[in-house]
């Protein structure tokens, strides 16, 4: 039982004057169901981040006297050479467990330049063929990137230089999480906003929706979530790529 004067002030903290009984129910409630929120979402991320990938391999070819490989081109929805040149890392790392020498993306596109070789050229097998001979380099690994949002896919090939053949065709898919992602940043952002917020269920109201549209642009911050489930799907990709040397 309060008393005194520190009953009086320990009863104002419990039971706001400008809300009373109902603007605290009201704020405990409307927690608890962002937190619910939250977490339906969070298990939702993890269902959803599965990644998948498959190749198929040109029957009866000796991939021993494969030495190099040039990543000559990151086709499709990608924008930025940044991008583009860590999505071609990704596949080198790929390439080096296998036992080939990759040639980077970067490296390549300056010695293309050099000889005056356009990038619409590579858009073919015989084009990037060509782009293959001038980089002295048997085969070359071409990538397209047909959707890089919140669905993800993309496909691969390892072309034969001396006749453009198809040597390793690879392809694969997964989600990023990112629409989820976004709005539990806004979630998040609500929490937030609610509880900075103060004053009367109005405030608190208008708080809570500033935070959301706060965090839902926080959410889409995802560069880092991204170039991982990238590496995830070409991982699974490469799979049966075969070994340039057979494993001990």
């Amino acid at each position: 039982m309060f008393t005194g004067s520190r009953g009086a002030g320990a009863l104002a903290d419990w039971f706001p004057r400008d809300g009373g009984l109902n603007s605290v129910l009201w704020e405990v409630q409307a927690m608890k169901n962002i937190y619910v929120f939250i977490f339906v979402i969070a298990v939702l991320l993890i269902i959803s981040g599965c990644s998948s990938g498959e190749s198929y391999v040109k029957a009866g070819y000796n991939f021993a006297g494969l030495d190099k490989v040039a990543i000559v081109d990151v086709q499709g929805e990608l924008a930025g050479e940044a991008g583009k040149n860590q999505i071609a890392d990704f596949f080198g790392m790929e390439l080096l467990k296998k036992g080939y020498t990759p040639v980077e993306r970067a490296q390549v596109q300056s010695l293309l330049k050099e000889h005056e070789f356009q990038a619409s050229d590579l858009t073919t097998d015989e084009g990037a063929a060509r782009a293959g001979k001038i980089l002295n380099v048997p085969v070359v690994l071409v990538v397209n990137i047909p959707n890089f949002g919140e669905e993800m896919s993309m496909t691969a090939k390892m072309i034969d230089v001396e006749n453009g053949s198809v040597l390793w065709l690879g392809s694969g898919s997964g989600r990023t999480g990112r629409g989820l992602a976004t709005i539990a940043g806004a979630a998040g952002g609500a929490i937030a906003g609610v509880a900075v917020a103060g004053g009367d269920r109005d405030s608190k109201t208008v708080g809570g929706i500033a935070g959301g549209v706060l965090g839902g642009v926080a959410g889409q911050a995802l560069s880092p979530q991204k170039a991982q489930k990238a590496q995830e799907i070409i991982k699974k990709m490469c799979t049966s790529l075969p070994y340039r040397f057979p494993r001990q």
